[in-house]
């Protein structure tokens, strides 16, 4: 995978301190879409991601917080139960490859 190709990752965390938590979900709503409370999607390329989780560093406190980013595939199934985030009709997309679809 090349640095400048678009990939989809989730990323997920527990921040232990209110204030650094309101930092890091107020700079990932810039870059992702909240996919659950402290869980989000996002779309970009290593590079960019790469600053993303270095500007999180600088925020958090390795000894007491945890971030997790995971790489998705290119096509992905998902399913969801219980009470979903967004209507049952949103699909999302991105550059038109389908990267998460979330339906009921």
């Amino acid at each position: 995978m090349t640095a400048n190709q678009v990939r989809q990752y989730l990323l997920s965390y527990d921040i232990a301190d209110p204030k650094r938590l309101q930092k890091v979900h107020r700079l990932l709503k810039k870059e992702g879409l909240p996919v659950q409370y402290s869980v989000f999607s996002v779309v970009s390329t290593k590079s960019r991601l790469d600053g993303l989780l270095d500007r999180i560093e600088q925020i958090i406190d390795d000894r007491e917080d945890d971030l997790r980013c995971y790489g998705l595939p290119g096509k992905i199934e998902c399913r969801t139960l219980g009470r979903q985030y967004f209507p049952d009709d949103i699909l999302l997309f991105s550059k038109g490859v389908n990267r998460l679809v979330i339906n009921g």
